[in-house]
């Protein structure tokens, strides 16, 4: 079975733990401390981050993308679209939710690692202003909501699920519409929600 480096936090991970469970493809998920940079993940990605996909014979995948596409060639399209312009879509909001999470992640890194004296407002709300706006553009077109998802819509519920994790309360005034869209992926893919980040 092939092994899945993560963390429960990471909004990375938590798409591609939804991916694969919406294709039904199974993972032995290994929670996986990036701060240690052990041998296996280092091994698997130079880069010492996670998520990284080990396969059967070793071979590693790493970026949450290049895994998203993985996952889709081996399941026979499980989560993109056949239709070129379709699955032009569902790329540009896997991208749309992944640079909500870059933005985050930049914001939470500034926090954590710099004293706070030395911690730079301007940055910070340079990434926020970043998040906001995509935000806002999503909650004014919701993307729907169809009986068979994408990765897009699984990369947006995990950058929701990331919001309410780490910025519970600053993001959902006045988005309604992404708050009720949240709600509504989880009644009808109820066994992707243990994967959210936690």
């Amino acid at each position: 079975m092939p092994k899945l480096l993560y963390s429960s936090a990471s909004p990375f991970s938590a798409k591609v733990r939804m991916a694969a469970a919406y294709a039904g493809l199974a993972l032995d998920a290994i929670p996986t401390d990036t701060g240690a940079q052990g041998a296996e993940l280092v091994s698997a990605n130079p880069l010492g981050k996670i998520p990284v996909l080990i396969n059967d014979d070793g071979s590693s995948v790493f970026d949450s993308r290049v895994i998203t596409q993985h996952l889709n060639r081996i399941s026979g399209n499980a989560l993109f679209p056949r239709n070129a312009e379709k699955r032009l879509d569902a790329e540009r909001l896997e991208a749309l939710a992944d640079g909500i999470c870059d933005c985050l992640l930049a914001h939470v890194y500034e926090r954590r690692m710099r004293p706070e004296e030395k911690v730079h407002a301007p940055w910070l709300d340079k990434q926020w202003t970043k998040v906001t706006r995509a935000l806002d553009v999503l909650n004014a077109n919701p993307p729907k909501l169809p009986k068979k998802i994408t990765a897009g819509q699984i990369a947006l519920r995990a950058a929701l699920g990331y919001l309410d994790l780490r910025f519970a309360g600053q993001w959902e005034r006045g988005r309604p519409k992404l708050k009720r869209w949240a709600a509504r992926f989880d009644e009808k893919f109820p066994e992707l929600k243990p994967h959210l980040p936690a």
